[in-house]
């Protein structure tokens, strides 16, 4: 007389939880989990942007970066774009795809700027894009900013949203900054969340806000010089 079949064994071994693997696989599993990031529009419209699903790269959502490129309209074609705190880079590829001349991104963590520098050099953009792997405060303080001033400018900031309550004072004269020194017919996007008063914003006047929660977003034309 047989006796209950036996149970049988699973031909994979069951995997570790994750806080039991050695660094480098948990942020490899980590990362595998993150959800894909595509460019929305433009000549490169569905190419995939490499994202490593780290907090430190938050990239604008889907909905708000395209709400934020209708904006823009074509105002964005043939300008160079800033992309301040770049983390993944998506806003400046993007801007890339859809008729910008030139993109400098700036991101201080050395392996995030890596994937930036491997993100354009996929999409075939290394003729088009520079990663400056630096300070942001540093790289653009009041007379030490060395961009080119042959195109009108897009500059896109879009730090972590504590930026605008630990370093209230700094983030400020950064756009303050870059404000002053924006060449006639350039624009300036600020994202934030509700924490920040955008009526802090210089020329507050100026800027159309608009709502996207959690994001706050702020665009500024500067308008053709006289004559």
């Amino acid at each position: 007389m047989r006796g209950p079949p036996l149970p049988r064994k699973s031909k994979r071994p069951a995997r570790p939880p994750q806080s039991m693997l050695p660094e480098p696989v948990a942020q490899a599993a980590t990362s595998s989990q993150a959800s894909p990031l595509r460019i929305i529009g433009g000549r490169l419209r569905g190419r995939r942007i490499a994202y490593s699903g780290e907090a430190r790269t938050r990239p604008m959502k889907d909905r708000v970066r395209e709400a934020v490129f209708n904006l823009l309209g074509p105002s964005v074609a043939g300008k160079r774009v800033l992309d301040l705190f770049a983390g993944t880079g998506a806003l400046g590829l993007e801007a890339i795809s859809r008729g910008a001349a030139k993109a400098i991104f700036y991101e201080q963590h050395f392996p995030t700027a890596a994937v930036i520098r491997q993100n354009f050099a996929v999409l075939g953009l290394e003729a088009d894009c520079e990663v400056i792997a630096a300070n942001t405060f540093v790289q653009l303080r009041p007379g030490a900013i060395s961009v080119p001033r042959d195109l009108a400018w897009v500059v896109f900031c879009s730090p972590p949203y504590a930026f605008y309550v630990e370093r209230q004072e700094q983030m400020l004269k950064l756009i303050e900054t870059l404000f002053a020194e924006a060449p006639p017919e350039s624009a300036i996007v600020v994202e934030a969340d509700e924490r920040f008063d955008m009526a802090l914003l210089p020329q507050p006047e100026a800027w159309d806000v608009r709502s996207y929660p959690p994001a706050e977003i702020a665009i500024c034309f500067k308008p053709k010089t006289a004559g």
